[in-house]
């Protein structure tokens, strides 16, 4: 199982923005530890933390080329909402909510990036 995922960032401001826009209506807390941000999933979920944290080294944050997150939303209603929250909150668009002939005929999904670049998928199987 997958305790936590951690990605970096540089602007800690405009990662706080964009994921509090995309993880707090599924039911995320945030806390903050020592500058860095720690979503919570809801209590009884087996969904993993996630960190977003300034790179140990000190280097600049960068994007995983083929990394991607998945959330899952209750339905597809949710989906186009969090898409556009979280493009509202600084991201930007990867792939509009819809359907892709490449997945199975339930399978709805949105792309997007946060303003690190990280890439995200928002879904639901649920009508």
């Amino acid at each position: 199982m997958i305790a936590y995922v951690t990605l970096g960032a540089d602007d800690m401001a405009a990662a706080e923005q964009f994921y509090t826009a995309l993880l707090l209506p599924l039911g995320y807390r945030l806390d903050h530890y020592q500058g860095d941000l720690s979503f919570i999933p809801p209590d009884g979920t087996s969904a993993p933390d996630l960190y977003i944290k300034r790179p140990f080294d000190g280097a600049a944050a960068t994007a995983g080329n083929g990394t991607m997150i998945a959330l899952e939303a209750p339905s597809q209603g949710h989906v186009r909402k969090l898409h556009a929250s979280a493009v509202a909150a600084g991201g930007s668009d990867e792939g509009a909510p819809g359907f892709r002939d490449a997945y199975s005929a339930d399978f709805y999904v949105a792309y997007l990036r946060d303003p690190q670049g990280n890439k995200l998928a928002v879904f639901s199987t649920s009508p």
